[in-house]
Protein backbone atom coordinates (compact mmCIF):
# COMPACT_ATOMS: atom_id res chain seq x y z
CA UNK A 1 0.00 0.00 0.00
CA UNK A 2 1.07 3.56 -0.74
CA UNK A 3 0.31 5.86 2.18
CA UNK A 4 0.28 9.65 2.06
CA UNK A 5 1.52 11.03 5.38
CA UNK A 6 1.18 14.57 6.72
CA UNK A 7 2.99 15.90 9.78
CA UNK A 8 6.10 13.82 9.08
CA UNK A 9 8.35 16.28 10.94
CA UNK A 10 6.26 16.17 14.14
CA UNK A 11 6.58 13.92 17.18
CA UNK A 12 4.11 11.29 15.95
CA UNK A 13 4.90 11.78 12.27
CA UNK A 14 8.61 11.11 12.75
CA UNK A 15 7.79 7.82 14.44
CA UNK A 16 5.41 6.79 11.64
CA UNK A 17 8.05 7.74 9.09
CA UNK A 18 10.38 5.17 10.64
CA UNK A 19 7.81 2.53 11.61
CA UNK A 20 5.46 2.21 8.63
CA UNK A 21 8.13 1.15 6.09
CA UNK A 22 9.14 -1.62 8.53
CA UNK A 23 5.56 -2.86 8.29
CA UNK A 24 5.77 -3.02 4.50
CA UNK A 25 4.15 0.27 3.49
CA UNK A 26 5.40 2.77 0.93
CA UNK A 27 5.23 6.43 1.95
CA UNK A 28 4.59 9.68 0.16
CA UNK A 29 5.25 12.57 2.52
CA UNK A 30 3.32 15.84 2.24
CA UNK A 31 5.55 18.63 3.52
CA UNK A 32 4.91 22.31 4.11
CA UNK A 33 8.47 23.21 3.13
CA UNK A 34 11.54 21.33 1.87
CA UNK A 35 13.37 19.55 4.68
CA UNK A 36 15.72 16.65 5.23
CA UNK A 37 14.09 13.48 6.53
CA UNK A 38 15.68 10.84 8.73
CA UNK A 39 14.67 7.95 6.45
CA UNK A 40 14.17 7.37 2.76
CA UNK A 41 10.64 7.84 1.44
CA UNK A 42 9.19 7.00 -1.92
CA UNK A 43 8.30 10.61 -2.75
CA UNK A 44 7.63 13.97 -1.16
CA UNK A 45 5.25 16.77 -2.16
CA UNK A 46 5.58 20.37 -0.98
CA UNK A 47 2.43 22.31 -0.18
CA UNK A 48 0.56 24.26 2.50
CA UNK A 49 -2.42 22.40 3.92
CA UNK A 50 -3.96 25.72 4.98
CA UNK A 51 -3.84 26.86 1.33
CA UNK A 52 -4.32 23.67 -0.70
CA UNK A 53 -3.65 23.88 -4.39
CA UNK A 54 -4.12 20.88 -6.59
CA UNK A 55 -3.75 18.57 -3.60
CA UNK A 56 -5.66 15.86 -5.46
CA UNK A 57 -2.72 15.51 -7.85
CA UNK A 58 -0.37 15.11 -4.89
CA UNK A 59 -2.54 12.26 -3.58
CA UNK A 60 -2.96 10.49 -6.90
CA UNK A 61 -2.27 6.76 -6.56
CA UNK A 62 -2.29 6.72 -2.75
CA UNK A 63 -4.32 3.98 -1.08
CA UNK A 64 -4.83 5.86 2.17
CA UNK A 65 -4.01 9.15 3.88
CA UNK A 66 -2.68 9.37 7.44
CA UNK A 67 -3.23 12.94 8.56
CA UNK A 68 -1.15 13.80 11.64
CA UNK A 69 -0.36 17.45 10.88
CA UNK A 70 -1.91 20.25 12.91
CA UNK A 71 -1.56 22.51 15.92
CA UNK A 72 -1.14 20.42 19.06
CA UNK A 73 -2.79 20.86 22.43
CA UNK A 74 -0.90 23.20 24.73
CA UNK A 75 0.73 25.37 22.05
CA UNK A 76 0.85 28.79 23.69
CA UNK A 77 -0.46 31.86 21.94
CA UNK A 78 -2.44 30.02 19.26
CA UNK A 79 -5.80 31.79 18.63
CA UNK A 80 -8.91 29.66 18.33
CA UNK A 81 -9.32 30.75 14.70
CA UNK A 82 -5.89 29.29 13.88
CA UNK A 83 -6.85 25.96 15.42
CA UNK A 84 -9.99 26.03 13.29
CA UNK A 85 -8.13 26.86 10.07
CA UNK A 86 -5.43 24.18 10.36
CA UNK A 87 -7.00 21.46 12.51
CA UNK A 88 -10.52 21.66 11.11
CA UNK A 89 -10.76 23.32 7.71
CA UNK A 90 -7.46 22.00 6.34
CA UNK A 91 -8.39 18.48 7.47
CA UNK A 92 -11.72 18.60 5.66
CA UNK A 93 -10.15 20.11 2.52
CA UNK A 94 -7.50 17.38 2.49
CA UNK A 95 -10.17 14.69 2.85
CA UNK A 96 -12.08 16.20 -0.08
CA UNK A 97 -8.91 16.14 -2.18
CA UNK A 98 -8.28 12.53 -1.15
CA UNK A 99 -11.78 11.57 -2.27
CA UNK A 100 -11.26 13.24 -5.66
CA UNK A 101 -7.94 11.38 -6.02
CA UNK A 102 -9.63 8.03 -5.38
CA UNK A 103 -7.99 7.42 -1.97
CA UNK A 104 -9.77 4.53 -0.28
CA UNK A 105 -9.49 5.58 3.38
CA UNK A 106 -8.70 8.81 5.26
CA UNK A 107 -7.19 8.32 8.73
CA UNK A 108 -7.31 11.39 10.96
CA UNK A 109 -5.21 11.51 14.12
CA UNK A 110 -7.67 13.18 16.42
CA UNK A 111 -7.42 13.38 20.21
CA UNK A 112 -9.31 12.29 23.29
CA UNK A 113 -9.64 16.03 23.91
CA UNK A 114 -12.21 16.03 21.09
CA UNK A 115 -14.39 14.08 23.50
CA UNK A 116 -13.68 15.58 26.92
CA UNK A 117 -11.68 18.03 28.99
CA UNK A 118 -8.50 17.27 30.95
CA UNK A 119 -10.39 15.03 33.42
CA UNK A 120 -13.47 12.82 33.37
CA UNK A 121 -15.50 11.40 36.24
CA UNK A 122 -16.30 8.13 34.46
CA UNK A 123 -14.61 5.75 32.04
CA UNK A 124 -15.26 7.13 28.57
CA UNK A 125 -16.27 5.30 25.40
CA UNK A 126 -17.17 6.52 21.93
CA UNK A 127 -20.84 6.28 22.94
CA UNK A 128 -20.46 9.21 25.33
CA UNK A 129 -21.45 12.60 23.94
CA UNK A 130 -18.34 14.66 23.22
CA UNK A 131 -17.78 17.79 25.31
CA UNK A 132 -14.39 19.32 24.49
CA UNK A 133 -13.38 22.18 26.77
CA UNK A 134 -10.68 24.05 24.83
CA UNK A 135 -9.96 25.37 21.33
CA UNK A 136 -7.79 22.38 20.48
CA UNK A 137 -10.44 19.82 21.38
CA UNK A 138 -13.19 21.79 19.66
CA UNK A 139 -11.13 22.00 16.47
CA UNK A 140 -10.54 18.24 16.47
CA UNK A 141 -14.21 17.45 17.06
CA UNK A 142 -15.27 19.89 14.33
CA UNK A 143 -12.90 18.12 11.92
CA UNK A 144 -14.49 14.77 12.78
CA UNK A 145 -17.94 16.24 12.22
CA UNK A 146 -16.83 17.66 8.87
CA UNK A 147 -15.45 14.28 7.79
CA UNK A 148 -18.78 12.67 8.67
CA UNK A 149 -20.50 14.96 6.15
CA UNK A 150 -18.28 13.82 3.28
CA UNK A 151 -18.94 10.87 1.01
CA UNK A 152 -15.66 9.17 1.89
CA UNK A 153 -14.43 6.37 4.16
CA UNK A 154 -12.76 7.99 7.16
CA UNK A 155 -11.49 7.04 10.61
CA UNK A 156 -10.64 9.33 13.52
CA UNK A 157 -8.34 7.95 16.20
CA UNK A 158 -9.06 9.76 19.45
CA UNK A 159 -5.64 9.22 20.99
CA UNK A 160 -4.99 9.48 24.71
CA UNK A 161 -1.82 11.26 25.84
CA UNK A 162 0.90 9.79 23.60
CA UNK A 163 4.31 8.91 25.03
CA UNK A 164 7.52 7.89 23.33
CA UNK A 165 10.98 9.21 22.42
CA UNK A 166 10.86 12.96 21.86
CA UNK A 167 7.54 13.53 23.62
CA UNK A 168 6.98 17.03 24.97
CA UNK A 169 4.53 18.62 27.39
CA UNK A 170 3.22 16.48 30.25
CA UNK A 171 5.26 13.41 29.28
CA UNK A 172 8.46 15.47 29.18
CA UNK A 173 7.68 16.78 32.68
CA UNK A 174 7.14 13.23 33.92
CA UNK A 175 10.45 12.05 32.47
CA UNK A 176 12.26 14.91 34.20
CA UNK A 177 10.68 13.93 37.51
CA UNK A 178 11.58 10.27 36.95
CA UNK A 179 15.22 11.15 36.20
CA UNK A 180 15.51 13.14 39.42
CA UNK A 181 16.95 11.35 42.43
CA UNK A 182 14.48 12.89 44.87
CA UNK A 183 11.77 10.85 46.62
CA UNK A 184 8.38 12.01 45.33
CA UNK A 185 5.18 12.26 47.45
CA UNK A 186 2.85 10.96 44.73
CA UNK A 187 1.73 7.52 45.94
CA UNK A 188 -1.38 8.91 47.64
CA UNK A 189 -2.80 10.17 44.31
CA UNK A 190 -5.21 7.37 43.35
CA UNK A 191 -6.64 8.90 40.15
CA UNK A 192 -5.76 6.95 37.03
CA UNK A 193 -4.91 8.39 33.62
CA UNK A 194 -4.96 6.72 30.22
CA UNK A 195 -1.89 6.89 28.01
CA UNK A 196 -0.96 5.64 24.52
CA UNK A 197 2.47 4.36 23.54
CA UNK A 198 3.80 5.17 20.08
CA UNK A 199 4.16 1.48 19.25
CA UNK A 200 0.55 0.85 20.20
CA UNK A 201 -0.52 3.85 18.11
CA UNK A 202 1.31 2.40 15.09
CA UNK A 203 -0.52 -0.88 15.59
CA UNK A 204 -3.84 0.97 15.86
CA UNK A 205 -3.17 2.77 12.57
CA UNK A 206 -2.35 -0.52 10.87
CA UNK A 207 -5.56 -2.04 12.27
CA UNK A 208 -7.76 0.64 10.72
CA UNK A 209 -5.74 0.53 7.49
CA UNK A 210 -6.47 -3.18 7.09
CA UNK A 211 -10.04 -3.25 8.42
CA UNK A 212 -12.48 -4.47 5.77
CA UNK A 213 -15.65 -2.71 4.75
CA UNK A 214 -16.51 0.91 5.46
CA UNK A 215 -15.68 2.42 8.83
CA UNK A 216 -16.71 6.12 8.94
CA UNK A 217 -16.34 6.50 12.70
CA UNK A 218 -14.12 7.60 15.57
CA UNK A 219 -12.23 5.12 17.73
CA UNK A 220 -10.68 5.75 21.14
CA UNK A 221 -7.01 4.70 21.16
CA UNK A 222 -5.31 4.11 24.51
CA UNK A 223 -3.19 1.53 26.29
CA UNK A 224 -5.50 -0.94 28.00
CA UNK A 225 -3.98 -0.22 31.43
CA UNK A 226 -4.54 3.20 33.00
CA UNK A 227 -1.98 4.28 35.63
CA UNK A 228 -1.70 6.64 38.56
CA UNK A 229 1.03 9.27 38.38
CA UNK A 230 2.97 7.38 41.04
CA UNK A 231 2.80 4.20 38.95
CA UNK A 232 4.03 6.12 35.91
CA UNK A 233 7.05 7.42 37.82
CA UNK A 234 7.73 3.94 39.24
CA UNK A 235 7.65 2.37 35.77
CA UNK A 236 9.98 5.02 34.38
CA UNK A 237 12.46 4.62 37.20
CA UNK A 238 12.38 0.87 36.73
CA UNK A 239 13.50 1.50 33.17
CA UNK A 240 16.39 3.51 34.58
CA UNK A 241 17.34 0.58 36.80
CA UNK A 242 16.27 2.36 39.97
CA UNK A 243 13.76 1.89 42.77
CA UNK A 244 10.44 3.77 42.56
CA UNK A 245 11.21 6.01 45.56
CA UNK A 246 7.59 7.21 45.67
CA UNK A 247 5.87 7.74 49.02
CA UNK A 248 2.48 8.87 50.34
CA UNK A 249 1.55 12.27 51.72
CA UNK A 250 -1.92 13.24 52.97
CA UNK A 251 -3.84 14.91 50.13
CA UNK A 252 -4.29 18.14 52.10
CA UNK A 253 -0.53 18.48 52.57
CA UNK A 254 0.19 17.42 48.99
CA UNK A 255 -2.23 20.01 47.64
CA UNK A 256 -0.62 22.68 49.80
CA UNK A 257 2.82 21.64 48.53
CA UNK A 258 1.72 22.03 44.90
CA UNK A 259 0.12 25.41 45.65
CA UNK A 260 3.30 26.65 47.32
CA UNK A 261 5.17 25.80 44.09
CA UNK A 262 2.60 27.56 41.92
CA UNK A 263 1.38 24.22 40.53
CA UNK A 264 -2.20 24.13 41.82
CA UNK A 265 -3.64 23.62 38.30
CA UNK A 266 -1.27 20.69 37.78
CA UNK A 267 -2.36 19.12 41.06
CA UNK A 268 -6.05 19.55 40.21
CA UNK A 269 -5.42 17.72 36.94
CA UNK A 270 -3.33 14.78 38.16
CA UNK A 271 -5.49 14.25 41.24
CA UNK A 272 -8.54 13.58 39.04
CA UNK A 273 -8.98 10.71 36.58
CA UNK A 274 -9.10 10.52 32.80
CA UNK A 275 -9.67 6.89 31.87
CA UNK A 276 -10.90 5.76 28.47
CA UNK A 277 -11.99 2.38 27.12
CA UNK A 278 -10.48 1.28 23.77
CA UNK A 279 -12.62 -1.86 23.50
CA UNK A 280 -14.18 -0.81 20.16
CA UNK A 281 -10.74 -0.68 18.57
CA UNK A 282 -9.85 -4.02 20.16
CA UNK A 283 -13.00 -5.56 18.69
CA UNK A 284 -11.85 -4.30 15.30
CA UNK A 285 -8.69 -6.39 15.72
CA UNK A 286 -6.22 -4.07 17.45
CA UNK A 287 -3.71 -5.83 19.68
CA UNK A 288 -1.62 -3.44 21.83
CA UNK A 289 2.01 -4.54 21.81
CA UNK A 290 2.98 -3.11 25.22
CA UNK A 291 1.31 -2.40 28.54
CA UNK A 292 1.60 1.18 29.75
CA UNK A 293 4.03 0.17 32.51
CA UNK A 294 6.27 -1.75 30.13
CA UNK A 295 6.08 1.02 27.55
CA UNK A 296 7.14 3.71 30.03
CA UNK A 297 9.90 1.51 31.37
CA UNK A 298 11.19 0.81 27.86
CA UNK A 299 11.05 4.53 27.03
CA UNK A 300 13.43 5.37 29.86
CA UNK A 301 15.61 2.32 29.25
CA UNK A 302 16.17 3.37 25.64
CA UNK A 303 16.90 6.91 26.78
CA UNK A 304 19.45 5.69 29.34
CA UNK A 305 21.22 3.55 26.73
CA UNK A 306 21.82 6.45 24.33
Amino acid sequence: MLLALTGATGFIGQHLLRELPKRGYRLRVLLRRPTSLSVQVGSAVIGDLARPRNMSAALEGADAVIHSAGFTQGMSGIPEDDYRVLNTEATIDLARAARRAGVKRFIFLSSIRAQCGPTADKVLTEADDPHPTDAYGRSKLAAEQGLAELDTDWVALRAALVYGPGARGNIAQLTRLARSHYPLPLRSISARRSLLGLQNLSAAIETVLKAPGTLRQAFIAADVEALTVGEMIAAMRRGLGRKPNVFSLPPVLLGALFRSCGREVTYQRISRPLVVNPSALIRLGWRPQLTAQDGLSKLMQNDANK
